[in-house]
C-alpha cells in the first residue's frame, strides 16, 4: 500500500479486518487537525484514543477494590498528561460503557476510554454513520503516545 500524500509504502496492521467500523483513512484531515491556516495556535499535532484496563478481570467498576480505582485514575491522569504532551488535544472524552446494553463492545472487562479532542473533530461519524475517521496510522499514534507518556 502507497503513501496517499507522499511515495512512501507503509504497513499498518489490522488494517482491512473486519470489526464493525468502516475506516477511511484520511491523512489529508491532519492539516486541519493540527490547524493549518488557522489564527489559533493550540491545535493538535497527531490523534490518539487510549484505554485503560485493570489488570483484574471484572466487569462492573462497582467490582474494583479501593486500590485499583486509584490506579485506573492515575492512569487517567497519565493517558491525559501524554495525549495533551503529544497532541495539544483541547479536551477529553473520558468514560466507560458498562454492560452490552450500554454499548460496551467487551463487557466482561471493564475498560476506561480517553479521547482526546479538538474544537472541528469528527466525533459524530461513529455515531451517525459507522465510520471512524482517521488522521494518521495507528502504528504512528503509538510511537507518539509512547514517547510522550509520563515516566
Amino acid at each position: 500500500m502507497s503513501d496517499p500524500v507522499g511515495d512512501e509504502p507503509f504497513e499498518q496492521d489490522g488494517a482491512g479486518v473486519p470489526d464493525g467500523f468502516q475506516r477511511l483513512w484520511m491523512p489529508h484531515r491532519m492539516a486541519y487537525i493540527k490547524g493549518e491556516n488557522r489564527a489559533t495556535s493550540d491545535s493538535p499535532d497527531d490523534s490518539g484514543h487510549l484505554m485503560i484496563c485493570p489488570y483484574r478481570h471484572v466487569a462492573d467498576y462497582t467490582e474494583l477494590d479501593e486500590a485499583e480505582t486509584i490506579e485506573l485514575a492515575e492512569h487517567t491522569k497519565l493517558a491525559m498528561t501524554a495525549l495533551r504532551a503529544a497532541s495539544g488535544a483541547q479536551g477529553f472524552n473520558i468514560g466507560m460503557n458498562m454492560g452490552g446494553v450500554a454499548g460496551a463492545g467487551i463487557a466482561a472487562h471493564l475498560h476506561q476510554h480517553v479521547v482526546p479532542r479538538w474544537g472541528g473533530d469528527t466525533n459524530f461519524m461513529p455515531v451517525v454513520a459507522g465510520v471512524k475517521v482517521l488522521p494518521q496510522l495507528l502504528g504512528e499514534t503509538r510511537e507518539m503516545l509512547a514517547a510522550a507518556w509520563p515516566c
